[in-house]
């Protein structure tokens, strides 16, 4: 499905490394757009928590949870209308669940994953807009801390700063649709109505190609 070059973007995916903001920026942007939001749901993974804390042993059971989850959303969305109502947000993008599973898996792991998702990904849908949220790691860290869900304590700052680096790796390759990149480390689109209108207006109006954006 291809949006008209006039339209804004109908099908946007909200992405960044742990802390950045993903959900509660996908939640604003669906009130903002009266869109149809698609979460993911960490809190369903029953091995998210042991894996902050024995990522070695958990990596494989997280990954594929998580893959299977997503993919069973993006099944939905593809048989479903896009575009009823004012569109859809979701607070990821598939492809996002490669990059964590090349961070923590082993390569015979990956082999395997790799496998399952290559089977999987052709039946997904290409968002029309993917907005990357960056942030530095102490904001991630204090963001992370601040919203104190019990299985992210044990989550160290050297492996935010990984996250990090991986997701700024994939998208300055990305070129699978229009991108945004915001700095989010000094704005707040949250608690500040200046700053979320701001960004939801850039939003709207971005349309090809790869874009930055920051308050200021």
């Amino acid at each position: 499905m291809t949006m008209a070059r006039t339209d804004r973007p109908r099908y946007i995916a909200v992405e960044g490394p742990i802390g950045a903001g993903k959900s509660s920026l996908a939640e604003i942007l669906a009130d903002e757009l009266s869109a149809r939001i698609i979460r993911e749901s960490p809190e369903e993974n029953p091995f998210l928590g042991p894996f902050y804390k024995n990522p070695r042993r958990h990596a494989m059971s997280v990954q594929l949870f998580f893959l299977l989850q997503r993919y069973g959303q993006q099944a939905e969305l593809s048989q479903g209308d896009l575009f009823a109502r004012g569109g859809t947000v979701s607070d990821y993008l598939f492809a996002k669940d490669r990059l964590f599973a090349s961070l923590n898996l082993s390569p015979d792991e990956m082999a395997l994953y790799d496998r399952i998702y290559q089977m999987l990904k052709p039946r997904t849908v290409a968002p029309d807009l993917v907005v990357y949220l960056q942030a530095r790691t102490d904001v991630l860290l204090e963001r992370i801390r601040k919203r104190g869900r019990s299985e992210e304590r044990p989550i160290r700052a050297e492996y935010i700063e990984q996250v990090a680096r991986a997701y700024a790796e994939f998208f300055f390759n990305y070129n699978e649709g229009p991108l945004l990149i915001v700095n989010a480390s000094d704005i707040d689109f949250v608690g500040n109505a200046e700053d979320r209108a701001a960004l939801v207006s850039v939003i709207r109006r971005t349309r090809t190609g790869t874009s930055h954006w920051s308050r200021g």
